[in-house]
């Protein structure tokens, strides 16, 4: 009987072959990658090939036809790869950047962006974020003025994963300045465009294996027939598009604290101190219960929300609950990790100092703790 029932016998046929392609393909190039500070653009071609970046696009678009259980399991395994900035990066082409482009564009957008984006011959970035403008949507400067069968873009983007490399960004625009909310739009931007600059890769604390950059757009046009979606409808179109975001999110952080976790578990079996083994002192063992008690609820919540998404029941109130509880949780555990990994959790050399490095980016990225707070306080009528 399977522990968890929403996960069929496809699903773990897809899970070992996304956890094979992980620890065979990926995770022995850590090192090398994370110093490079990004990882070979193959890795889209190798991952598209297979079927894993479009594993819940349907058929008709070069995708596997699958579910949101598809999509948890590929959060799930990508942290095997060591690198969570990798996981990062393929995460925002195949469910950041890329499904409002399933849901909202035309024919022809599809065929020009998305299903290359599949295949994994396109790399996509999601250009919202912009230095005065992180997750306040609305507060947008980078403007796109109407000129005959055009747009003209001009502004700055900050933040941006794979932006070093994109081939298009899924980016949002103000079409009017005049009203905050419904002068939003989003448009389908390909980085050939003259005008468009990448003005440097950004030093981060950690998830070193992905390029995260500032963008620069000076008169660039661009089709008007790339416009996604209806004009002014932008920042309703993102707030939707977030919620799958922050689901995959919480998955692949209560994945990335569990595999640490459980490498923690055998280091304290293994590791002795004063002629016995860590787990041999009742504080030990007793940190350990609740660091995978605490895993083990947000597995739960998350799983819960998931259940929501898939059956289109509104669930920003969950998805929010679950962004915040394994942003803050994740990174409780994995720093208990170190803790008990002693000076070996504390060298670059050690399995723990990375994802300690990586993790705290969840409670940040894709929406801040404090943002899921004020989130679910609105929909508890507060």
């Amino acid at each position: 009987m399977k522990k968890y029932a929403q996960f069929t016998d496809e699903h773990d046929m897809f899970r070992k072959a996304v956890r094979d392609f992980c620890l065979k393909e990926l995770a022995p190039h850590a090192e090398e990658w994370e110093a490079a500070r990004e990882f070979p653009r193959e890795v889209f071609k190798k991952m598209g090939e297979l079927g894993f970046i479009g594993c819940r696009y349907p058929e008709e678009l070069g995708g596997a036809g699958g579910d949101i259980w598809h999509t948890a399991v590929l959060a799930e395994e990508l942290p095997r790869s060591e690198m969570a900035g990798l996981a990062m990066a393929l995460l925002v082409q195949s469910d950041m950047a890329t499904p409002i482009i399933g849901e909202l564009g035309t024919d022809e957008q599809k065929e020009e962006f998305l299903m290359p984006a599949i295949r994994g011959e396109k790399i996509a970035a999601l250009g919202v974020s912009e230095p005065g403008a992180g997750s306040d949507v609305a507060g947008i400067r980078t403007t796109a003025k109407r000129d005959g069968d055009d747009y003209i873009i001009n502004g700055q983007k900050t933040w941006i994963t794979n932006g070093t490399r994109a081939d298009f960004i899924t980016l949002a625009v103000r079409t009017d300045p005049d009203n905050r909310y419904g002068g939003v739009s989003l448009i389908l931007f390909p980085t050939d465009t003259p005008g468009f600059s990448v003005g440097k890769k950004l030093e981060k604390i950690g998830n070193h294996s992905s390029d995260t950059a500032e963008l620069f757009f000076e008169d660039c046009r661009v089709p008007a027939r790339y416009l996604l979606g209806d004009e002014g409808a932008g920042f309703y179109y993102i707030m939707q598009n977030f919620q799958g975001e922050r689901l995959v999110g919480a998955l692949t952080g209560t994945a990335g604290a569990q595999i640490v976790l459980d490498k923690t578990i055998t280091y304290c079996k293994e590791r002795h101190a004063f002629d016995r083994p860590l787990t041999g002192f009742q504080v030990t063992r007793h940190k350990l219960v609740e660091m995978e008690t605490q895993l083990e609820a947000c597995r739960a919540l998350t799983y819960h929300a998931a259940q929501l998404f898939e059956r289109g029941i509104p669930c920003q109130r969950e998805i929010s609950m679950a962004k915040m509880m394994v942003g803050e949780t994740a990174m409780s555990v994995i720093d208990g990790c170190l803790q008990l990994h002693g000076g070996m959790g504390y060298v670059e050399e050690g399995p723990v100092a990375r994802a300690w490095r990586d993790t705290r980016l969840l409670s940040i990225g894709g929406g801040t703790t404090e943002i899921m707070k004020e989130i679910i306080s609105k929909v508890m009528g507060l």
